[in-house]
């Protein structure tokens, strides 16, 4: 008999894998608790457990627990990349992102990504598989457990922008989030999450009714389609009408506002025409701009613009009415940036895109 994955449980349904082993509802609330609150990976080690009980779980369950395979710490200290292993070789990397008063962390959702977006780390070797949801919580609740023996902050904010698609693993994903935000276990909020996407408009559509308020970033990256077929092919298939249809809607049925990403690559999107192509596309759409100097991936070849470019693109925009900020990196020292994430570990071991 194959054992189930406690972690790949909601909660109903931990409840009815106790029911159907002849145990009472009310376990459930303690097994939730030693896994989202006490970080324990043991059956063993949940002490309010009868012996006998234990034993069965350790029979007929497992708890999943990553390998650390790596762990990389910023110059500055305000970024630290992990590299997990899971349990069949394969490996994500994670990076926690320290701020003045919380911590964020920045999570995969596939092992490689398939969006094939031409200035991305992420796509390097392509897509291997999706992560299942207790893959997602595993890298959350190593670098929780890490936290509190350090004596630091939880980590409180929670961006799916690591490598994979995340909207292509949706219904992992969804189930990834409300156990995340279960009062009892992690207790995140849905509004400390950003779900990061290259534009999968049915997933965008599905998102809009879900009811879950979490915050949707859209990896943009170009103002028109010529351009935008060239940078992600992603394009090709929902092209930037539709795309900003499904956007508008998103906002229509949720009232919330997007975030739309903007890397800026010197000398392919980067000019006062792009700005104020930019401009037309999104006026009059409750939006919010986050515009990222490429961080760049050595076997892509591009280069982020000069500051002063950055600063003209920018400011243009503002000028316009639109909300726009430069986001603030960390962690490029080691590789841990926006865009410099990829799948390291192949099925044999095989290091795949060095850097």
């Amino acid at each position: 008999m194959e054992k189930v994955n406690v972690k790949d449980l909601s909660r109903d349904e931990l409840n009815q894998f106790l029911e159907g082993i002849g145990e009472p509802r009310y376990r459930a609330n303690q097994i939730w608790d030693w896994l989202y609150q006490k970080y324990v990976h043991s059956f063993a080690a949940m002490s309010n457990l009868p012996r006998e009980l234990r034993a069965l779980l350790a029979e007929r369950a497992l708890i999943s627990w990553p390998t650390l395979g790596k762990r990389e710490e910023a110059a500055a200290g305000d970024a630290v990349k992990y590299l997990f292993v899971l349990s069949d070789g394969e490996a994500v990397e994670t990076v926690l992102m320290r701020y003045r008063s919380w911590n964020s962390l920045c999570l995969s959702t596939q092992v490689g990504c398939a969006m094939a977006c031409s200035f991305c780390a992420s796509a390097l070797g392509g897509k291997v598989r999706n992560l299942s949801p207790a893959e997602m919580l595993d890298q959350l609740l190593y670098v929780q457990a890490e936290l509190y023996r350090q004596g630091d902050v939880p980590v409180t904010r929670v961006v799916l922008m690591g490598t994979g698609e995340p909207l292509e693993n949706y219904a992992n994903v969804m189930k990834f989030l409300r156990i995340l935000h279960d009062p009892d276990g992690l207790n995140i909020s849905y509004r400390r999450v950003t779900i990061s996407t290259c534009g999968l408009v049915p997933g965008i559509t599905a998102l809009a009714q879900e009811g879950i308020p979490v915050n949707l970033a859209v990896s943009l990256h170009a103002p028109d389609d010529k351009l935008r077929d060239l940078l992600m092919p992603i394009n090709r298939r929902y092209p930037l009408a539709r795309l900003l249809e499904a956007c508008r809607e998103y906002v229509e049925a949720t009232g919330r506002r997007i975030t739309f990403e903007y890397t800026l690559i010197a000398g392919v999107n980067d000019s006062l025409e792009h700005a104020r192509k930019l401009y037309r596309l999104l006026s009059g759409i409750n939006c919010h701009v986050n515009i990222i100097p490429l961080n760049p991936v050595q076997e892509r070849g591009f280069m982020p613009p000069k500051p002063p470019l950055v600063a003209r693109f920018c400011n243009y925009l503002k000028e316009k009415g639109i909300n726009v900020t430069q986001r603030r990196e960390l962690g490029q020292d080691i590789t841990a940036a926006c865009g410099q994430l990829r799948r390291r570990k192949g099925r044999k071991g095989k290091i795949v895109g060095k850097g």
